[in-house]
């Protein structure tokens, strides 16, 4: 059990959710259609936007002991890597917004970026869960895709968003199996990534 919930912890890291919505939002709606290589490239610099970067800032961060658990279990040391989050968040959904991405896409993005502002707001009292946040943001995006009736013909999104749901729970569990959150911090994380992302796409 601590072994699986290890992994799921590892394959749906905060750093990790952003391309999948990505990958969610470009192979599976109507931007389906677009040149697979321009999907791929657009792909590959978000990745290197919102998980390349925030990774590399907590590495620098360690080395120059200012972060002394790389996993950010401590919340005291969670500030700094939330802020390079959020501004990550921010730079991709500029990129998405200059490269003439419909505006639902980055503001998909920039939803992400203000839950993580959140994140840090609540982390100088209380450590929310990071992980829930991310799956909040991922399963809004699916949803809203579902709401906007934009799925690529042939595609059940209604599968799409409850697969979302069941792996939010799962992770849910395996965070508080592994005595990194309660369960009110992974609630507490779901809702701030839903209502963020959900709200923000709106716009």
């Amino acid at each position: 059990m601590k072994l699986l919930s290890q992994i799921l912890s590892a394959l749906l890291s905060p750093l990790l959710v952003p391309t999948y919505g990505v990958v969610l939002s470009l192979f599976l709606t109507v931007l389906s259609t677009v040149p697979a290589p321009v999907k791929w490239t657009v792909t590959g610099v978000c990745f290197a936007i919102t998980c390349l970067v925030p990774l590399l800032a907590i590495i620098v961060l360690h080395r120059i002991g200012l972060v002394k658990d790389p996993g950010l279990n401590n919340r005291n040391e969670r500030l700094i890597p939330y802020v390079v989050s959020a501004l990550s968040y921010g730079a991709c959904a500029a990129y998405l917004h200059t490269a003439h991405a419909p505006s639902w896409l980055w503001l998909f993005m920039a939803g992400a970026g203000v839950a993580t502002v959140v994140c840090a707001a609540v982390n100088f009292r209380w450590k929310i869960s990071a992980h829930l946040t991310a799956m909040g943001g991922l399963t809004a995006i699916a949803f809203r895709i579902l709401d906007m009736h934009i799925a690529a013909p042939g595609v059940n999104f209604i599968l799409a968003a409850m697969a979302a749901v069941l792996l939010s729970g799962l992770l849910g569990t395996a965070r508080i199996y592994l005595g990194r959150h309660t369960l009110w911090q992974t609630l507490a994380g779901m809702a701030n990534g839903f209502a963020c992302v959900y709200l923000i796409s709106l716009i």
